[in-house]
């Protein structure tokens, strides 16, 4: 019996959370926080990183050159337009995001989002489960399995689905780490 399709969807949904962890700011300078971010270039929507050159020098500090200087303001408006929540500052060569300290209420803030997020991903993984289940459910019952092989199935599918939710927790109890220990 085939349980790729299932693994596979599990996978794509650990993907998704994880990006989304990405995204979450933690005190930490990461570039990820502008992937979202979208700049008008010659009337087209475009990704920051592909018209400017991103760096961290330091630890609280994102440095965005951007290849043709013509459009500095506007990726400094599309920034501003932007929810990640920091202020650019632009110095007519290149625009310095300044990651402020976090304070202990904001951390404990951003854990309890993270947990949520954590928490809609295990409730999708859950459904992929139910998805699949049912999916040999009706082939026993179309007679193209037997029972027992319906319940090695259901057995097998929820160790996958015990295996991903473990990898969720591991990958929750590493992002709480860092955005409390920051």
């Amino acid at each position: 019996m085939d349980y790729t399709n299932i693994e596979e969807r599990m996978n794509k949904t650990i993907s998704v959370l994880e990006e989304n962890f990405s995204e979450v700011r933690a005190g930490r300078a990461n570039p990820a926080i502008l992937n979202k971010v979208s700049v008008e270039y010659y009337g087209t929507p475009t990704p920051i990183n592909q018209v400017a050159g991103i760096s961290v020098p330091e630890a609280r500090l994102i440095v965005i050159q951007p290849w043709d200087m013509s459009i500095l303001k506007d990726i400094e408006r599309a920034i501003l337009a932007s929810d990640i929540g920091i202020t650019p500052n632009n110095d007519g060569k290149v625009i310095r995001l300044a990651f402020p300290e976090l304070n202990e209420e904001r951390r404990k803030e951003l854990v309890k989002e993270i947990k949520k997020m954590a928490e809609e991903a295990k409730v999708a993984i859950r459904s992929v489960r139910r998805d699949g289940i049912d999916e040999f459910k009706k082939k026993q019952k179309d007679a193209e399995i037997t029972e027992d092989e319906l319940k090695m199935a259901e057995n097998e599918i929820q160790k996958i689905t015990d295996k991903k939710i473990n990898e969720i927790d591991t990958i929750l109890e590493k992002k709480e780490k860092e955005i409390m220990t920051v």
